[in-house]
């Protein structure tokens, strides 16, 4: 992929022609099923043990992984070497979306832990960093340094990407017009970066307010079809603003390799049930979506001023704002695909819950106040490398 900041590794199996990457299937038809495949990738830092600070080690760690463990197509380096990125295959249940996740998280801990490191999800670093440049050693990345200049030197930031299945990029931009003003939800409830390398930053996602400054990222535009689209990031490539028009960073899109709708605003969770509960509640946003396309609806038109407003301040205040009131909303208004996936309760359980009890950020804070930022760090770590098999065992047995 070229480069860009966020997501700048190469997808979620990503081989060009392969339809056995994140949301596999054929193009038969190039009409959503009832309930599409999904699938997810995650970003992860790799952080010493006793400093709480993130390690630009990944090249040792994705080299320990591949040769211990086979796991070469879902392991891969991303735009720093602070981090990896982890990647499931298509999907066809929450359960199934759960069990391989949490096996890519297992073997992603297991090799961080030989080499002497642990794995931590979150969108940002909560403590410093080993070294002052770790861009990964790729021509692409590089380009991008040179493109953006000081805006890369503290891009390190880990995010979730939920692909699902939609064999047509024309309808998957008609897809995007519906999801663009459902953006500010995704973003509260996945908020997981209140700290940034030692501070308080005063927000519930700073890995937001970070990707914002760049003119090539954030809510994607209204585009009436495939060739609006197309103009549209062509445009913002002639300023420089984007790298590749045929590769734009938007926070939803099409998904250039893949035949899938790509949501790309969230935080990277520690909870592996927030990580699959949102990927589902992500699937059905987009099947709702595909719905109304299908009824002729446009999407509403929202103001990208407007909506870069809401996105900005759900991750200032998280769940306590106006986006998680927006959250409740949209469970109610995604409900029927969620019943047809069988995960409205889980779903809407644990939306309920974060609304309630707070969002990774609250439970970072909470961990700040209880053990300082190195708490912080460790209760990360233990939550990335650890599968809460109470809520999983439910899960199972009300769908068995």
């Amino acid at each position: 992929m070229p480069p860009g900041p966020v997501g700048m590794g190469t997808g979620v199996n990503t081989d060009a022609g392969t339809d056995e990457s994140v949301n596999g299937g054929g193009d038969a038809g190039r009409v959503m099923p009832e309930v599409p495949t999904f699938g997810v990738e995650e970003e992860y830092f790799l952080v010493e043990p006793g400093s709480g600070r993130i390690s630009d080690a990944a090249g040792r760690v994705l080299a320990r992984a591949r040769s211990e463990d086979g796991f070469a197509d879902t392991l891969t380096g991303e735009f720093t070497r602070y981090q990896i990125e982890g990647r499931t295959p298509p999907c066809t249940s929450l359960a199934e979306l759960r069990a391989e996740l949490g096996a890519v998280r297992r073997a992603a801990a297991r090799a961080a832990r030989a080499e002497g490191l642990r794995l931590c999800a979150s969108g940002t670093p909560v403590l410093g960093r080993a070294a002052t440049d770790a861009i990964g050693d790729h021509p692409r990345y590089r380009a991008g340094l040179a493109q953006y200049r000081s805006m890369m030197r503290d891009f390190a930031v880990c995010a979730q990407h939920v692909h699902v299945h939609c064999p047509d990029p024309a309808r998957a931009v008609l897809v995007g017009n519906h999801l663009r003003p459902l953006l500010p939800a995704l973003v509260a409830l996945s908020a997981n970066s209140p700290y940034h390398e030692g501070r308080d930053t005063g927000y519930a996602s700073w890995r937001t307010v970070i990707r914002q400054r760049f003119p090539c990222l954030g809510p994607p535009p209204y585009a009436e079809s495939l060739a609006e689209w197309d103009r549209r990031a062509e445009a913002v490539t002639a300023t420089e603003a984007m790298l590749d028009p045929a590769m734009p960073f938007w926070d939803v899109r099409p998904n250039p390799r893949l035949p899938t709708v790509e949501i790309r605003c969230p935080d990277v969770s520690a909870d592996l049930e927030t990580a699959v509960r949102l990927a589902a509640l992500a699937r059905a946003m987009v099947t709702a979506a595909d719905r109304e396309v299908t009824r002729g609806d446009p999407g509403p038109r929202l103001g990208a001023e407007e909506l870069r407003a809401a996105c900005w301040q759900a991750a200032r205040d998280g769940v306590t704002g106006p986006a998680g009131e927006s959250a409740l909303r949209l469970v109610t208004r995604v409900r029927e695909p969620l019943e047809a996936a069988g995960d409205l309760e889980p779903v809407e359980s644990h939306v309920r819950r974060l609304v309630a009890g707070g969002s990774g950020a609250d439970a970072q804070r909470e961990a700040a106040r209880e053990a300082g930022l190195k708490g912080v760090v460790r209760r990360l770590v233990t939550q990335s490398e650890t599968e809460p098999e109470t809520e999983a065992a439910q899960d199972q047995g009300s769908r068995g």
